[in-house]
């Protein structure tokens, strides 16, 4: 039985929703990030990292959402939710890495500045950007990464849900996905996957 700590609205929802399309057997706890319970005592023996996702197993606890999601395809080979060639592997982790690295930093930028800088003037500079540089990486996922139906092509793999779970900052972050049809394909596509409708319901709770 694995435990998954999330909260709304974050990256965890990547390694939910594949945790329901691999038939695991898990619980969830939310914590609640506007009482900063992600740094609790209690929640930073889990991850000290104090973020979310953290991924409870019998053999120990993982965080980061790449690390997390080839764990669960490599744990449920039935599932099928991971390419079974090393190379095409590979590209699957290459794909989540820049979701992970790049993509999901750049969105921080509108409200994680003092990560970053100390000076409000620049709080306020990395948020205008953010824009900018969302729409250069979806462009970029547009023509070149995302091959359709499913990022990897025909089999639906690890790296949907975490395009789907990116995708839907989008809006927010000032980028419109009508401009890019094959996200917004890809999107509208992954909405409609009973696993995603049962996890989108239970956060929603």
């Amino acid at each position: 039985m694995f435990k998954l700590y999330y909260a709304p609205g974050t990256c965890a929802l990547a390694s939910h929703i594949a945790l329901e399309e691999a038939g695991a057997a898990y619980t969830t706890e939310r914590l609640d990030f506007k009482n900063n319970q992600q740094n609790s005592a209690e929640y930073l023996k889990v991850n000290p990292k104090g973020r979310v996702p953290a991924l409870v197993t019998d053999r120990g606890t993982l965080t980061e959402t790449p690390a997390m999601l080839a764990f669960i395809a490599q744990s449920f080979p039935q599932a099928r939710l991971a390419p079974d060639d090393t190379f095409a592997f590979a590209q699957a982790q290459s794909f989540n890495s820049y979701l992970c690295s790049t993509v999901h930093i750049n969105h921080a930028h509108k409200m994680r500045g003092p990560r970053w800088a100390t000076e409000e003037s620049s709080f306020a500079d990395m948020k205008r950007k953010v824009p900018q540089t969302m729409a250069a990486c979806f462009a970029l996922i547009e023509l070149d990464m995302l091959r359709g139906p499913w990022v990897m092509g025909e089999q639906y793999t690890i790296c949907d849900p975490y395009l789907f779970t990116i995708a839907g900052w989008l809006e927010g972050d000032g980028v419109d996905i009508a401009t890019l049809p094959k996200v917004a394909d890809h999107y509208k596509r992954m909405s409609e996957r009973p696993a995603v409708q049962k996890v989108l319901a239970d956060e929603k709770r």
